[in-house]
């Protein structure tokens, strides 16, 4: 049981001690990045399942320029964010991806029709930016778009030119490609998204794949096929507010998630598993067969929310579990 305040959740880690010995962490907050799966008990995952590429065995975890910086990037601002991310310890807890979003290039292709980087913005060049990023062990990422021009709309799209454009990724070492769906000419998304898939294949070099599809076409049904993870929704912003409407709006897709495939942003994911009113109760799969669990209070005051072991997994109430306080890193104690 839990006492959340208003607009709130509550996060703990919960270890089943029995024959299998399992750990679960119990969590509760609403930022999560918790997602998806069904009632833990009925739902089993199937390992053996279908990857493209053999990349994204686990969720990519790491940073995107575009939701804070916009079009204001320069290969300083990435260099420094590599650099953040080693000294504050994010790296070595996975995130490893540095994500370059639109921007990044001049406003034409060059005479031989090649991408080429800003030279204002990027003058070493992405190639150059790539070993920096490299030699820190992290992993480069950059943007495009599969129409005639990116979002921004200060790029040239890849359309017609897939194959051509990822030999030039491959080339300067990108590790993760994010692939838009603007100035399209209303031509069907999974025809665009195969080609630049069968592109990247092609080179040889293993580069995450990442479709920004929007979900217009419910990506998530088709997406692990031919892509690493696949965008759901419109973007999500910096607010309490978008993240628990993303939350919502991926619920839906959980499923889909798996080892090689991912519902972009939100990897694994957890369900609500319990809704009272705008009481929710939310539990979804960690590793080594633990379980997270979120308490969401949607409303205005403090409410009591009690989890009750059949909602999130457990088959009995006779089973012994510890139960772990995720953002207190410490067990958590019955009143």
């Amino acid at each position: 049981m839990s006492r959340c305040a208003a607009y709130t959740v509550f996060c703990f880690v919960l270890i089943y001690i029995s024959a299998s010995s399992w750990i679960y962490t119990f969590c509760s907050t609403v930022s999560a990045s918790a997602s998806s799966v069904d009632r833990m008990g009925a739902r089993k995952r199937n390992f053996f399942y279908y990857n493209y590429n053999g990349l994204a065995l686990t969720p990519p975890m790491g940073w995107n320029s575009w939701n804070f910086f916009k079009c204001n990037i320069n290969e300083t601002v990435i260099k420094e964010t590599a650099d953040a991310l080693i000294s504050t310890g994010l790296a070595n807890l996975g995130y490893q991806y540095v994500n370059i979003d639109d921007c990044w290039a001049d406003w034409d292709r060059d005479s031989q029709g090649y991408l080429v980087a800003n030279k204002s913005t990027f003058p070493s060049g992405i190639k150059a930016l790539a070993d920096y990023v490299h030699s820190k062990g992290l992993k480069l990422g950059i943007y495009a778009d599969s129409g005639f021009r990116t979002c921004s709309g200060r790029m040239p799209g890849s359309l017609g030119l897939e194959e051509q454009d990822a030999v030039t990724f491959a080339s300067w070492g990108i590790d993760y490609l994010k692939y838009d769906n603007c100035y399209n000419n209303e031509t069907r998304p999974a025809d665009r998204y195969l080609k630049m898939s069968r592109a990247l294949r092609k080179t040889g070099r293993p580069i995450h794949f990442s479709m920004c599809e929007w979900g217009d076409m419910n990506p998530a049904s088709w997406g692990a096929d031919i892509s690493n993870s696949w965008r759901t929704t419109d973007d999500i912003f910096d607010t309490w507010e978008s993240m628990l409407h993303i939350a919502d709006l991926n619920e839906v897709y959980a499923d889909y998630a798996k080892p090689g495939g991912w519902n972009d942003p939100l990897g694994v994911q957890a369900k609500k598993v319990r809704r009272e009113g705008r009481r929710e109760i939310w539990a979804g799969p960690l590793s080594k067969g633990r379980m997270v669990v979120l308490f969401v209070n949607r409303r205005s005051r403090r409410l009591t929310l009690a989890a009750h072991w059949n909602d999130v997994g457990f088959k009995s109430n006779n089973q012994e579990a510890e139960a772990r306080d995720v953002w207190e890193s410490l067990p958590l104690m019955e009143d």
